[in-house]
Order: structure tokens, then C-alpha cells, then sequence
């Protein structure tokens, strides 16, 4: 099985996709403030393209949240769902 697909990771794009939408953020927006285009933050919530971790620094930076903290609210997920 190809990472990409692994439940796990696909836990960590619906958790970005919800920090971005209690943001209020819509895909432009949050692109706009990463200096990209929108298909970029379509496309990796959409698991067409991988992330790597300073891709996710960055998400994070760009919404006001640190690291840290949402690494730390991604393991409690995978915790919650048996995936830890």
C-alpha cells in the first residue's frame, strides 16, 4: 500500500482541511498566504501530492498555528482511532 493512502495520513489531511475551515480560510486564501497557487492546497487535500514536513511547517505558519501543537492534536487523533 502506498503511504499516501495509509489512514493515517489521511487523518492528517482532514485535520488540516478542518484547522483551514475554523480559520475561515477558503483553499485561495490560505494558497495566497503561502505565496502558492490554489490547486496546490486542492491537490494535497485532495492526497493527489504529499506533503513533506516543512510543506506542513508552513500550512501551519500560514494559519496561526504552531507545529507543535498541531502535531500534537494529530497524534491524539491517530491515538483515538487505534493507529498509534
Amino acid at each position: 500500500m502506498r503511504t499516501i493512502y495509509d489512514k493515517s495520513y489521511a487523518i492528517l489531511i482532514e485535520k488540516l482541511k478542518a484547522v483551514r475551515k475554523e480559520h475561515n480560510l477558503t483553499q485561495l486564501q490560505l494558497a495566497t498566504l503561502l505565496g502558492r497557487d490554489q490547486p496546490y492546497v486542492s491537490k494535497y487535500e485532495r492526497s493527489e501530492r504529499r506533503l513533506d514536513v516543512i510543506e506542513l511547517r508552513n500550512i501551519c505558519k500560514a494559519m496561526n498555528i504552531p507545529l507543535t501543537e498541531f502535531l500534537a492534536e494529530f497524534e491524539g487523533q491517530l491515538e483515538k482511532e487505534g493507529l498509534e
